[in-house]
């Protein structure tokens, strides 16, 4: 009998995922970058048992907690990568391949001299478009004004991808079924207002 990890946690670095193989299906296949403590990736799925659901996480201690929240019964349709995700990602995943791809608050990186390090980028945006299916989209929140005025102006700039919506949730008609993560529940207690962007890939 499979341990739960062996039942969710993919071996690191085995080439390129075979979505068959790993999830026993051809099913949609949905990412989450930065999976966080498991809020998002153990509840939304079981909305959808019609789709696969890969978190990709790359600190071992999370992806221990995100374990407690997962259950294989309850979540057959969830499996997780201890992966560093960047522009490498179109390494693992084959192209055209998948239909979403949320990211939960990513690093705003602050400081100036930091930027480089921040996830949107030029070249991860034609890794996400690489990746996606055409008419698939990118789901990002974030509460850091700064980061989120960053993000968008990168998106603007990329011809592969156009904006559908930029808001917060009390103002959203889009977001059905948001999941609250602990990160944003947080922010929110110190006042801060989670901006929500969805792109689609052209």
């Amino acid at each position: 009998m499979l341990s739960d990890r062996d039942f969710f946690v993919l071996p690191p670095h085995e080439g390129m995922v075979d979505y068959v193989a790993v999830f026993g299906n051809a099913n949609p296949v949905y990412i989450e970058i930065g999976s966080g403590k498991g809020e998002f990736i153990s509840q939304y799925p079981t909305l959808y048992p019609d789709a696969n659901f890969l978190g990709f996480e790359v600190r071992e201690k999370r992806i221990r907690n995100i374990l407690k929240k997962l259950d294989p019964s309850r979540n057959p349709n969830v499996r997780l990568m201890v992966e560093l995700v960047d522009e490498g990602i179109r390494e693992r995943l084959p192209a055209e391949s998948v239909e979403g791809v949320f990211i939960q608050h990513p690093d705003p990186w602050p400081k100036r001299r930091h930027h480089r390090r921040r996830l949107i980028q030029p070249v991860f945006l034609e890794a996400l478009a690489y990746i996606l299916k055409k008419g698939g989209f990118v789901q990002i929140s974030t509460d850091h004004a700064e980061y989120a005025t960053w993000i968008e102006r990168e998106f603007a700039q990329c011809p592969l991808f156009k904006p559908v919506f930029s808001e917060t949730i009390q103002n959203s008609p889009h977001l059905e079924n948001h999941v609250v993560t602990w990160f944003e529940e947080e922010q929110r207690r110190q006042g801060y207002e989670p901006q929500f962007m969805f792109y689609h890939k052209v």
